[in-house]
């Protein structure tokens, strides 16, 4: 009689002595699996999932509790704050400046003028703007000298001290008066258009002369400035090697990083940025304001030094939107086709350029719309005026020339007693189109959106 538990034993043995054999052995070969694969894509306008679902950032939290760290949170040993003197003249010539008495202020450790600085000049297309105004003021923003000193207050006594002598220059408000020959020269150039951009497409002679209406308007928009909820802050920490160490809310580390390098006379690699919740940029914090004047005031007193601009400071001397001058002209058929467009653009850009050549440029490629305009003429011009340096914003001039030739459709079409919808949908780029420089449009749904858009507001109804 066999065993029947001793026979399940052994059978159990060989099966475990199987599977070790089994696990030594080596991986079998899978299945070769080649790409691409066939894939579904979803049509252009549904490929947003997130939309109509929360979210979640990784900063949220924080936010909400009250515990996020910006500039104005921090702080360091020895930790000093600088404080900027603004030149509160438009335009004027420096005769002197005298800091000795404000050397002399309790808790002032340091003051600098911008002779001090190595290259006292920076700006991401043209170096025309000083970090400190040492010879010429363009406008009351302008930075005269900085004091460093152990409290706020102190800084700001401090900067009352400061004695300087000018001799006022007439001012330039006005983009269009500067563009005369005979206006007062902000720089020293021949003129104060500083930068011009023309694209020409067609013929617009003919256009015009083909056009049964011809209108014409002129456009105007205003100076925004960003108001973002943390003003331009940095610390500078410099060490006893030569390094020096900035938190700084800039939007653009590697562009700062490097003008810093460069004002400074520094290698690159000595530089070192860390950053922080910006606390708001739009544009507006894309360039350095006062990281090499406390990069330097560290330098000097061999302590940590803070600077956060007060709102003042943020209305006066950081960046704005750029004003625009726009006059449109435009040739259109009985029916509301356009013809012929012809568009002139003044940007003021206030004292320096700062990123006006490249606000123009764009301005002037977007002047004509979303729409067919086989005939255009568009010259556009940078001024200097001795006003708010203006610089980068959202949009960098889109919205500008945007709320022009869109309130230009809607005349056109109030004119010609045709609806607003109706001479878009006529006008509209589509597949294959051609853009004012040339370009070959391809995936476009200019007509498609603004049906769904008035499908989805109902604008049939509220014609009605």
């Amino acid at each position: 009689m066999v065993d029947e538990t001793k026979l399940a034993e052994k059978q159990e043995t060989v099966e475990s002595f199987r599977k070790v054999d089994d696990d030594l052995r080596l991986p079998s070969v899978p299945e070769r699996n080649f790409f691409p694969k066939e894939i579904d894509i979803a049509p252009a306008r549904l490929q947003t999932p997130a939309i109509g679902q929360r979210a979640t950032r990784p900063d949220g939290r924080l936010h909400g509790l009250g515990q996020t760290k910006y500039i104005d949170d921090m702080f360091f040993p020895g930790m000093l704050h600088a404080k900027i003197k603004r030149a509160g003249v438009a335009h004027a010539k420096i005769k002197s400046i005298d800091v000795s008495e404000a050397q002399k202020m309790p808790g002032v450790q340091a003051t600098l003028i911008g002779s001090e600085i190595p290259v006292n000049s920076f700006g991401p297309s043209l170096q025309d703007q000083p970090l400190l105004a040492d010879q010429v003021v363009r406008h009351a923003g302008d930075g005269i000298a900085a004091v460093a000193a152990v409290t706020e207050q102190q800084a700001l006594d401090a900067l009352e001290k400061i004695k300087v002598v000018y001799e006022e220059l007439p001012p330039v408000f006005d983009p269009i008066e500067a563009m005369s020959e005979d206006a007062i020269k902000i720089h020293n150039n021949d003129s104060n258009i500083y930068a011009s951009k023309t694209i020409i497409k067609g013929d617009i002679e003919q256009g015009f002369k083909d056009s049964d209406y011809i209108f014409e308007r002129r456009f105007t928009t205003q100076m925004v400035e960003h108001v973002p909820m943390e003003p331009h802050a940095s610390i500078a920490e410099w060490d006893a090697n030569g390094r020096v160490t900035l938190h700084s809310s800039l939007g653009r580390i590697t562009l700062g990083r490097a003008d810093i390098a460069r004002t400074l006379e520094m290698p690159i690699n000595r530089i070192r940025i860390i950053a922080t919740v910006v606390g708001g940029n739009f544009g507006g914090k894309n360039e350095i304001t006062t990281e090499p004047i406390i990069s330097l005031l560290s330098k000097k007193t061999g302590r940590p030094v803070k600077c956060v601009f007060t709102r003042e400071d943020e209305f006066i001397s950081s960046t704005t939107r750029h004003p625009f001058i726009m006059d449109y002209k435009t040739g259109v058929s009985k029916e509301g086709k356009i013809l012929a467009r012809k568009v002139r653009i003044v940007c003021d850009g206030g004292a320096y350029c700062s990123w006006t050549e490249t606000t123009l440029g764009k301005a002037s490629i977007l002047s004509a719309g979303p729409y067919n305009v086989e005939n255009l003429h568009v010259d556009a011009y940078a001024v200097y005026t001795t006003k708010t340096v203006t610089g980068a914003m959202r949009g960098f001039g889109a919205p500008q020339v945007c709320f022009a030739y869109e309130s230009h459709m809607d005349d056109i079409a109030a004119e010609l007693g045709i609806e607003p919808l109706e001479i878009r949908l006529m006008n509209a780029f589509n597949e294959g189109s051609s853009s004012p420089t040339g370009q070959v449009l391809e995936s476009v749904v200019v007509s498609d959106s603004l049906i769904m858009a008035t499908e989805r507001f109902g604008w049939k109804e509220w014609q009605k």
